[in-house]
C-alpha cells in the first residue's frame, strides 16, 4: 500500500476528491498510488491538500521496514559465486530474493547494478578487442581486459558488502532500479 493511499484513506477521500482539493488529475492519483514518486507541482498539491509534509509523500515504505542486513550481504555475496558465467550475478542473487521474499530497495539495487554490469562486460569487451587489434596487442590485452573487469566488480560487491555493515546502505549505487 503506497503512503498516498494511506494519507487519502486516513482523511476519507476518494481519488476523486483528492484531485477535486489538490487541482491533480485523478490518473496521477492512480499512478503515484501504483509506486510512482511525485514531484514539483504535484507533490506541493498533494502535500497541502492532505495537510502532510512533502517528505512524508516521499518516504520510501519499503525502506522503513526493518531490513534483515544479514540476508542482504548475502545477497550481494552471492554475485560472486557464478559471475564468470554469463548471467550468473544477476540469477544467484534474484533466486534468494524470491526464495527469502527479501524484496526492498537495497536488494533491487543490488541486482540492478549486477544487470547494467552484464550489458556494459561485452562492450567493454568488444572496444578492448577492437583497442588490442588496432594495437596489434590483442594476444595480451584481451585476457588482462576480462581479469580487470572480473576484479572490478568483485571491488564493487565487496565494498558495498562493508558498506551494508557499516551504514545499512550501499556505497557504490545507481540513482534508479531496472527492478
Amino acid at each position: 500500500m503506497s503512503l498516498l493511499l494511506e494519507f487519502r484513506e486516513k482523511l476519507n477521500l476518494t481519488q476523486e476528491k483528492l484531485a477535486e482539493k489538490s487541482g491533480v488529475s485523478v490518473r496521477t492519483i492512480q499512478r503515484i498510488e501504483s509506486g510512482i514518486q511525485p514531484k514539483g507541482y504535484t507533490l506541493d498539491a498533494l502535500s497541502k491538500a492532505l495537510g502532510v509534509n512533502k517528505e512524508d509523500l516521499l518516504k520510501d515504505k519499503e525502506d522503513s521496514k526493518k531490513i534483515n542486513k544479514q540476508l542482504i550481504k548475502y545477497i550481494n555475496l552471492s554475485s560472486t559465486l557464478l559471475m564468470i558465467i554469463p548471467l550468473g550475478s544477476i540469477i544467484m542473487p534474484l533466486m534468494i530474493m524470491y526464495w527469502k521474499k527479501e524484496f526492498n530497495a537495497i536488494t533491487k539495487q543490488i541486482v540492478s547494478i549486477q544487470i547494467i554490469w552484464t550489458l556494459t562486460f561485452p562492450v567493454i569487451m568488444f572496444l578492448i578487442n577492437i583497442l588490442g587489434n588496432w594495437f596489434s596487442v590483442n594476444n595480451e590485452i584481451v585476457p588482462l581486459g576480462v581479469l580487470g573487469l572480473i576484479i572490478t566488480n568483485l571491488y564493487i560487491i565487496i565494498r558495498n558488502t562493508i558498506e551494508l555493515e557499516k551504514n545499512n546502505k550501499l556505497h557504490i549505487a545507481l540513482n534508479f532500479s531496472l527492478i
